[in-house]
C-alpha cells in the first residue's frame, strides 16, 4: 500500500471506531463492512485490471457519511462525496485522484451508475461484501428494519435478489456459485 491508502486507512478506522462508541447501535463499520468491501474491490481490480490506489480509496470512503452521520442515509453517497473531497484534501490527495475517487464514492450504489471501471469495481465489492459477512445482514434485519424473526428468511431473500442483480453482468458470472451456494445454505433454497 502506498502512503495515502495507510493514511486514509487509519482515518476510516479512527472514524469507525468514534462511531461505535457514540452511536446507539455500536456498529462497526470497519470489522462489519468497510474492510470486507476493501478485500473484494482489491480482488476485483487485479482481475478487471482496474486502479487498484482509485479502488482502495474509494472502497475506504463510500460509507464515510454514515460513518460520521453526514445527512440521510438515502443520501449517503452524495453527502459522501462532499465529506471525501474535505477528507483527500486535507491529506494532500492529487486533484486527479481525487475526482476519480469520488466517482467511486458517488456511483458506489450500484453497478447501473458506474462511469468507469473503478466505480464498478467498488460498487461490486459493496454488494459482495453482504454476501461474505452474512451476520451483518441479521443485524441490519432485526436493528435498524425491524424484521421478527418469522419473517428474516423472506427478508434475507428479497434482499439478497436485490444485491445480486445490483451487480455488474461481469461480477455476476464470476459470483453466480457463490450466491447459489449462500442461497441454499443460508435459506434452504434448492435450485
Amino acid at each position: 500500500m502506498n502512503s495515502l491508502i495507510d493514511e486514509i486507512t487509519q482515518y476510516v478506522i479512527q472514524q469507525s471506531e468514534k462511531y461505535k462508541k457514540e452511536s446507539d447501535d455500536s456498529y462497526d463499520f470497519w470489522n462489519e463492512h468497510i474492510r470486507y468491501v476493501c478485500r473484494e474491490a482489491l480482488e476485483l481490480a487485479q482481475k478487471y485490471h482496474a486502479d487498484t490506489e482509485i479502488v482502495a480509496l474509494g472502497a475506504l470512503l463510500h460509507d464515510i457519511a454514515l460513518i460520521e452521520k453526514a445527512g440521510d442515509r438515502k443520501d449517503h453517497h452524495l453527502n459522501g462525496k462532499t465529506l471525501s473531497a474535505r477528507i483527500l484534501d486535507s491529506f494532500s490527495c492529487p486533484e486527479e485522484t481525487k475526482e476519480k475517487v469520488l466517482g467511486c464514492v458517488l456511483h458506489h450504489r450500484s453497478a447501473r451508475n458506474a462511469g468507469n471501471i473503478e466505480e464498478l469495481c467498488v460498487c461490486d465489492a459493496d454488494i459482495l461484501a453482504h454476501f461474505d459477512n452474512i451476520p451483518m445482514l441479521f443485524n441490519s434485519a432485526f436493528n435498524r428494519h425491524g424484521v421478527s424473526l418469522n419473517e428474516v428468511r423472506e427478508w434475507m431473500r428479497a434482499s439478497f435478489e436485490h444485491d445480486f442483480d445490483d451487480l455488474s453482468d461481469r461480477t455476476k458470472e464470476i459470483f453466480r456459485e457463490r450466491y447459489n451456494t449462500i442461497r441454499s445454505v443460508i435459506l434452504g433454497d434448492i435450485q
